[in-house]
């Protein structure tokens, strides 16, 4: 392309055909300079909307059977900034299970909270680096960056569903984004909060082991830094939702495990609204993925599967 405007804005010779022929050549490169414009706004790649989300906080917590004011006082309040589905469900059972399919769109046919078992598989990991985009888990009370054992205080593996596959626990650079809670709270104050970003607190301020009282508490010291961050700010939102119920009510085909509450604030997303759709986790990461201009998995690529928030770009 190059040569060729080089050749048109050559000068023009004054006598006979080559000054015609330079002519000729002037007229084609004004008539590229003046296509080239619709060109390039007709690239499908430039055509594309821009994702709804540059920011996702995904935050897990646990084992509650949904019953309305029955829940953390604070995650109420939270919901009244954003919409509250009150029509979602847990995939299965135990906690392991409904981990996995947040991450990956599928069980994988694990039916227990194992510690000694792997699975395979694409995962978000995956989609988000073939995007270009980043990513980080943070565990809290996870001894150390990459950590692979079973418990650790109050941090358990069955919480952590990056460390059951080997794509990322066997990859070093992967791995190291697999890190403690308490490594968060200086990127939300400076930055260098990652495109996507998984939270699990441990076992006593997600529900597990300990009551309502003690999850609230956590919430309200946890999510004002998250609300304030220059990237929540930034087409940022923060999902909240629990594993599963205490029930195997279900829905939508794939999802046994119960009715559970979840929270969704943020960019495009609607303030002040209740949710009655039935929708599960793979809803949730259907809608993930398409706030962040990303392809379905598994489960989240069912026709069965109705997105958690309506209206964000897909892919």
């Amino acid at each position: 392309m190059s040569t060729l405007f080089g050749r048109c804005f050559e000068t023009i010779p004054h006598t006979g055909a080559p000054r015609r022929l330079a002519a000729r050549r002037f007229h084609l490169a004004a008539l590229l300079l003046a296509i080239l414009p619709l060109v390039a706004w007709a690239s499908p790649s430039d055509a594309r909307p821009a994702r709804a989300f540059n920011h996702v906080f995904l935050l897990i917590l646990e084992n509650r059977e949904y019953q309305p004011g029955g829940g953390p006082p604070y995650l109420a309040r939270i919901a009244r900034q954003g919409t509250l589905a009150t029509e979602y469900f847990g995939v299965s059972h135990p906690s392991l299970p409904n981990y996995l399919a947040l991450l990956s769109g599928s069980t994988h046919g694990i039916t227990s909270d194992c510690t000694d078992c792997l699975v395979n598989g694409r995962t978000l990991v995956d989609q988000l680096e073939a995007a270009g985009l980043s990513w980080g888990a943070f565990m809290e009370d996870m001894p150390s960056r990459c950590f692979t054992g079973s418990f650790s205080g109050l941090y358990a593996m069955k919480h952590d569903p990056f460390m059951y596959f080997p794509s990322i626990r066997n990859t070093p650079r992967r791995c190291d984004r697999v890190q403690p809670l308490s490594a968060l709270a200086p990127l939300l104050r400076r930055g260098g909060v990652p495109n996507f970003t998984w939270i699990t607190p441990n076992l006593c301020h997600d529900g597990h082991d300990c009551g309502t009282d003690a999850v609230d508490s956590f919430l309200r010291s946890f999510i004002p830094p998250i609300l304030t961050s220059a990237a929540y700010r930034d087409r940022g939102a923060l999902f909240i939702t629990y594993d599963e119920g205490t029930t195997d009510a279900g829905c939508c085909r794939l999802a046994h495990g119960g009715r559970v509450e979840t929270v969704a604030i943020g960019a495009g997303i609607k303030r002040g609204s209740t949710l009655t759709a039935q929708l599960d986790h793979y809803s949730l990461l259907r809608s993930i993925e398409d706030g962040l201009g990303l392809p379905h998995l598994g489960g989240a690529a069912c026709g069965c599967t109705a997105p958690l928030i309506r209206g964000l770009h897909g892919p």
